[in-house]
């Protein structure tokens, strides 16, 4: 490592990239932490990766959510006080629910509205 002094004080530190990859990796590293430790102290739900991955790749979160809640479509559909069919049409992608059902869909989830759009 090398020291760039200016006015007679320590200005800058050159080091080689290597070391430079490692500490960033490690301050990323820090910053997961973090967020862990933040989303422990709100009492966050920790889900699977298997659920974060399918909603990623572009899953309809609802189904998703669904499926790893242990719900059928029609239960779903029932205690959101909508159709069966309606609610494979919102899943499938067919159709646009109403802000009012998205809330019904999440609060039945046991999720926030985001997570399911």
């Amino acid at each position: 490592m090398q020291f760039i002094v200016e006015e007679g004080q320590p200005r800058f530190a050159v080091l080689p990239i290597a070391e430079y990859q490692k500490l960033v990796e490690a301050a990323e590293m820090l910053d997961d932490i973090r967020a862990y430790d933040e989303a422990k102290a709100r009492n966050e739900e920790a889900l699977p990766i298997e659920v974060a991955d399918r909603i990623l790749a572009g899953e309809s979160g609802i189904r998703v959510f669904r499926e790893y809640r242990g719900l059928t479509q029609q239960a779903l559909a029932d205690q959101c006080g909508i159709s069966k069919p309606y609610l494979s049409q919102i899943e499938a992608g067919q159709r646009t629910p109403s802000t009012e059902v998205l809330k019904k869909l999440a609060a039945a989830l046991a999720v926030e509205i985001d997570d399911l759009v």
